[in-house]
């Protein structure tokens, strides 16, 4: 889960398919501060390898992975 207290945006990105989860959420996380958290909820199955490998890439934080009913919900905070 987040840290308590934090505030952060969710990002709804479910019913998009590999790349464009990890595309639209590497475009929303360039425009916060550096250390903001965001949420990323997605439906592709795909996104479990494609968001941990965008914060590798980036320089991002990945805070938690989260298993949801309609897919997961990942929360990174921007590098």
């Amino acid at each position: 889960m987040t840290p308590a207290g934090h505030a952060f945006e969710t990002y709804d990105l479910r019913g998009l398919k590999c790349p464009l989860p990890a595309l639209k959420a590497e475009k929303r996380l360039a425009a916060l501060a550096s250390g903001a958290l965001l949420a990323v909820e997605t439906s592709d199955p795909l996104a479990v390898i494609d968001i941990p490998h965008l914060c590798n890439e980036r320089g991002h934080r990945l805070i938690s992975t989260e298993e949801t009913d309609a897919g997961h919900r990942f929360v990174i905070a921007r590098g």
